[in-house]
């Protein structure tokens, strides 16, 4: 089959099943941001994390405080003597309370997806993608247009795309 056919049968399909898989992209993309949010907390108690974090929480807090103490003290008395320069080291590779809720974001999230497969959205977007597979497979593997055409149909019948369109119904636009 000559390449600007597959390229107008690879088009044809993403024209056709792109809208359908963004669409279920994006419902099953708010469940997990809602599930995520769900289940963080829960990780967290579970894992034992939650004791950290609020350590850490206080901590941070602590030391925040110990720095702007220690900034103020410092700024004073370079004021106070002009010979005093200031030189800050801002600088780390210290990990923060934000690394570890952002890890645990992760791990909820990785949960979070594999069970958004087994709800119905998930399964029908794996279903959407395993027939747009399908029906790439099936240009590739034919040479002939009417097969194409044919087993294109029949492959997309299951989800409402009709492939061959019954142009004989349509009425011709009289000109006037």
């Amino acid at each position: 089959m000559p390449k600007y056919k597959v390229e107008h049968y690879e088009s044809k399909i993403r024209r056709h099943f792109n809208p359908l898989i963004e669409e279920q992209e994006l419902l099953v993309k708010q469940y997990r941001t809602e599930a995520t949010k769900r289940i963080v907390g829960k990780l967290s108690k579970k894992m034992g994390a939650d004791k950290i974090l609020n350590a850490f929480k206080v901590a941070e807090e602590q030391m925040k405080k110990a720095r702007q103490d220690a900034k103020t003290f410092f700024n004073k008395k370079a004021k106070q003597d002009d010979k005093k320069t200031l030189t800050y080291n801002m600088k780390s590779e210290e990990i923060d309370l934000k690394d570890c809720e952002e890890q645990l974001q992760e791990w909820a999230k990785t949960l979070v997806d594999r069970e958004l497969r087994r709800r119905p959205e998930g399964e029908q977007l794996a279903q959407l993608e395993a027939v747009k597979q399908k029906a790439m497979d099936i240009v590739y593997e034919n040479g002939d247009d009417q097969a194409i055409a044919k087993a294109l149909d029949s492959c997309t019948k299951k989800i409402g795309i009709t492939w061959v369109v019954d142009t004989s119904k349509i009425k011709q636009i009289a000109s006037n």
